[in-house]
């Protein structure tokens, strides 16, 4: 069988306040899936399941040393998934709030691609 690429969707995500890689990329693969539907999967596709679509996510980030990827791959609701978390995304200067748990000023901004492809 081959793999062929269906359909490729972008994100972002931010974590204001916390500084935590995994909370910015979390909301990045959730912003990426947040508004498509995949009919193709069955009507032209012709899988049966959700389940049988191979999910590639793909994180830029601060720190991706620090990113807890099953929790991340957990926004995902169907597929084999996998992930490749690598350096990218921005920090940006905030301001801490101590009410919140701040360490710092910094945003950390993520950025993910989530693609889908089938075995045909």
């Amino acid at each position: 069988m081959a793999k062929k690429r269906l359909i490729i969707e972008m994100g972002m995500g931010i974590d204001q306040h916390g500084q935590d890689p995994t909370i910015a990329s979390a909301r990045a693969v959730r912003n990426a899936i947040a508004n498509n539907a995949l009919p193709g999967v069955w009507e032209v596709a012709g899988l049966s399941h959700p389940n049988e679509m191979i999910v590639e996510v793909q994180i830029g980030v601060p720190y991706p040393e620090q990113v807890r990827e099953n929790e991340v791959l957990a926004v995902l609701p169907f597929g084999q998934k996998t992930i490749k978390v690598e350096f990218g995304g921005m920090i940006v200067k905030g301001r801490a709030i101590p009410e919140l748990n701040d360490k710092n000023d910094d945003m950390i901004i993520a950025n993910a691609a989530v693609t889908v492809w089938i075995d045909q």
